[in-house]
């Protein structure tokens, strides 16, 4: 995916979006599941107040495949986790991360929104339910802004090679 790169760092960026979760229900042919269900997409609007509450909507059927827009949730970008925002941006498909838990129907209802990799690959190991999806461009736009603003890249250094031989086993020099 290629973005257009970012003439002016100077443009005012917004510290928040309002992110709404698109996830689809499809049939499933396991005799131990009904559907089997995966989030397709995100959208995002600037945040307000006003729009903040979770709501979930029925958008489109066909058949026996459904997909609800989950809505309400907040997205933020943080200064420490430039780096792997970063990473995500220069990938080959740069994702847009979906974590979600199940409800007591075994639906999964998506709790938070993040564009870390590391962020994801942490819920990941909880063994929570991480979907990736591709990032609309305004998201993919105002990450690249946000890691122009902020990312120092940290150069790393070889460490010397202590002679340990040279002390005693009580760590003093002889």
């Amino acid at each position: 995916m290629f973005q257009e790169p970012v003439e002016d760092l100077d443009e005012s960026v917004p510290s928040e979006f309002l992110i709404s979760v698109v996830m689809e229900r499809k049939p499933c042919q396991s005799p131990w599941l009904d559907a089997s269900w995966t989030a397709v997409g995100v959208t995002a609007q600037l945040w307000s107040e006003a729009a903040a509450s979770h709501q979930v909507t029925l958008i489109h059927e066909q058949g026996e495949t459904q997909q609800f827009l989950n809505s309400g949730y907040q997205l933020q970008l943080h200064v420490d986790e430039c780096e792997s925002y970063y990473h995500n941006l220069c990938s080959d498909s740069p994702r847009c991360f979906v974590i979600a838990t199940e409800d007591d129907q075994g639906v999964p209802v998506p709790k938070v929104v993040s564009l870390s990799f590391d962020e994801a690959h942490a819920y990941l190991e909880c063994d929570e339910m991480v979907y990736a999806v591709a990032i609309p461009p305004e998201l993919y736009r105002w990450c690249e802004l946000f890691v122009l603003n902020h990312y120092v890249p940290v150069l790393k250094k070889k460490r010397r090679l202590t002679d340990w031989s040279a002390n005693d086993k009580s760590g003093r020099e002889q």
